[in-house]
């Protein structure tokens, strides 16, 4: 997001094909001391699911008033802070020791950081923005409050990397920018816009995605999607996060609001299908909007006290960040069955037929050989055929078993299973899973 952003050709996207994603990622590297992706999920240091839920912060145009806002995000519910750098390109640099003191808030606050480039926003299209080669060059130049903090803090490289000119570039120009961060030895999951100034209507970043990642020696990289005018309907918002979802690659929708100025995006699809895919969220932001934009404030004047429509939206409202975010657990939370095991419950909905894609993550330690999976529906839905497992349902309730090839979990491994199923009214994932009887989080 920029403070005054260029309209968005959304005609565009109807003109654009519906190219495939591409081949599937490869298997992961050794593991990150921090935040890593597996199976196309986000884990936190201690191996649990990590589901951001959060806000973007203009920490470098108003940097006097982050200590507070990070408190405020903080008792509002959040998870996650994706705050705004300047490289000194387009806006003042945020030097070494103000990266290391914006960190450091975070972690006093219980938030993971993601911390943003923001001057190569538009590039070719605004001015005065850079490429992501720049971008690098600043991570490079503040690598000092970066390294050693892995498990706090996601590295997300450029923001909205080109506008609508020259986006075809992006794919080589961000396989050379998390090359040139490996080696300089940055072992954090890194964070990539897509072009179109963050909207991807040319779907380049999709159709490219897994070919970035495959070119990451750690494979962790999440793919960040900013959703505005041209999400502006269910179709295009469930259509967009499913494709990830499906190919298994790791995304998150870095900025949306409820209005802009190329269009009204569907705030509500946008939050139900990241909710119901684990899929994290960032709302665009906390306070200060200007240039016509400010109903994209959450709150006004930074004051917590004021939220706005959207703000109340955000944090108060059906999958909000109030009722869905859950902390990391890299600062000692109690999620029930932390320890144990840990549930991904991914929901392809058509209407009265749906696939269920699930993820077992076993965070108990110790390998485990043979298990029973126990949920309950909360609708009415009723399961045709499975694979990768054996199910019995009674009623709301269903016992998943494994099959021999899905027999054994690893200790920090995974299996994974799915589903067919038919419904009628609501269709929404189950809200709790016991894993041979005990509790599992679920993202």
């Amino acid at each position: 997001m920029r403070r005054i952003r260029a309209a968005v050709a959304t005609g565009a996207l109807l003109a654009a094909c519906a190219a495939l994603l591409g081949a599937a990622p490869p298997a992961p590297a050794a593991d990150s001391p921090g935040f890593r992706i597996r199976d196309g999920r986000l884990l936190d240091a201690t191996g649990r699911d990590f589901v951001m839920r959060g806000v973007n912060h203009a920490h470098t145009w108003y940097p006097d008033t982050t200590d507070k806002a990070l408190k405020d995000i903080k008792a509002k519910g959040a998870n996650t802070v994706r705050v705004v750098l300047g490289t000194g390109d387009q806006w003042a640099r945020n030097d070494t020791a103000d990266v290391a003191r914006v960190v450091s808030e975070c972690k006093k606050n219980r938030l993971i950081c993601v911390l943003e480039a923001h001057d190569t926003t538009g590039y070719g299209e605004a001015g005065a923005a850079v490429p992501l080669s720049r971008a690098v060059d600043y991570w490079l130049g503040v690598k000092d409050a970066l390294v050693g903090q892995e498990k706090y803090v996601l590295v997300n490289i450029g923001n909205e990397p080109y506008g609508n000119t020259g986006y075809a570039a992006w794919t080589d120009d961000t396989k050379k920018a998390v090359g040139r961060l490996r080696a300089a030895g940055l072992d954090h999951t890194l964070m990539v816009d897509a072009p179109n100034w963050g909207q991807d209507w040319a779907f380049t970043m999709r159709d490219n995605a897994a070919g970035v990642l495959a070119a990451d020696p750690d494979h962790n990289v999440l793919f960040d999607i900013h959703m505005y005018g041209v999400f502006d309907t269910p179709a295009e918002v469930s259509s967009y996060l499913n494709r990830f979802a499906a190919a298994k690659l790791p995304l998150v929708v870095g900025e949306f609001g409820d209005m802009h100025s190329d269009g009204n995006p569907d705030e509500d699809a946008i939050m139900a299908s990241a909710q119901s895919l684990g899929i994290g969220y960032l709302g665009w932001s906390w306070s200060g909007n200007g240039s016509g934009v400010e109903y994209l404030d959450l709150v006004r004047d930074f004051d917590a006290s004021r939220p706005t429509a959207w703000g109340r939206r955000l944090f108060e409202g059906a999958d909000g960040i109030r009722a869905t975010a859950k902390e990391a657990g890299v600062f000692g939370g109690t999620d029930p069955g932390q320890g144990s095991c840990a549930v991904s419950y991914r929901l392809s909905d058509w209407g009265s037929t749906f696939n269920a894609d699930i993820t077992i993550r076993n965070t108990s330690g110790q390998r485990i050989d043979g298990w029973q999976l126990a949920f309950a529906f909360s609708g009415q839905q009723k399961i045709n055929s499975v694979w990768n497992a054996k199910a019995v349902q009674s009623g709301a309730d269903v016992r998943v078993t494994p099959e021999s090839w899905t027999h054994s979990i690893p200790a920090d491994g995974t299996v994974s299973f799915g589903f067919n199923g038919s419904s009628t009214g609501a269709n929404t994932p189950p809200k709790a899973f016991t894993l041979d009887g005990k509790a599992c989080t679920t993202a």
